[in-house]
């Protein structure tokens, strides 16, 4: 299912959303599976429409978390970073984590040093560190 709007993507979501369609593109020419041909089609017009619907976001550089911001913080006595990016990005394996993520709604907006308190299982959260990408 594709989510109605914008699709908020970083320049490198935006890469991502390419290779996908080209790759896509490429399989598609030589492959003559009928199921895999729809396996295929299917994905190319899901990344199609995200491409279509993909706004490039820039993070601010006004000191404040905000899309694309690479964020350090202290919760439950441990620290953490991440960068809040799109939702086809995210992967928490690898620090990414979606705009959409409960942690990532705590913190948009808030700046180094202040405390936010966030429903369980967040708890209170403490930014350290904010870096524009």
């Amino acid at each position: 299912m594709v989510d109605d709007g914008p699709n908020l993507v970083t320049p490198e979501g935006m890469a991502q959303i390419d290779a996908h369609v080209v790759r896509i593109e490429a399989a598609l020419k030589t492959e003559s599976n009928v199921l895999l041909r729809e396996t295929l089609e299917r994905d190319l017009r899901y990344w199609s429409v995200r491409k279509a619907s993909a706004e490039i976001m820039h993070p601010t550089l006004d000191g404040t978390v905000a899309f694309g911001s690479k964020v350090t913080i202290t919760r439950k006595t441990r620290q953490q970073s991440f960068r809040i990016v799109g939702v086809d990005e995210a992967d928490p394996a690898k620090g990414l984590i979606s705009v959409r993520a409960p942690l990532a709604v705590a913190v948009i907006g808030a700046c180094i040093g202040d405390i936010i308190e966030a429903g369980e299982p967040l708890g209170e959260v403490i930014i350290l560190n904010i870096r524009s990408s």
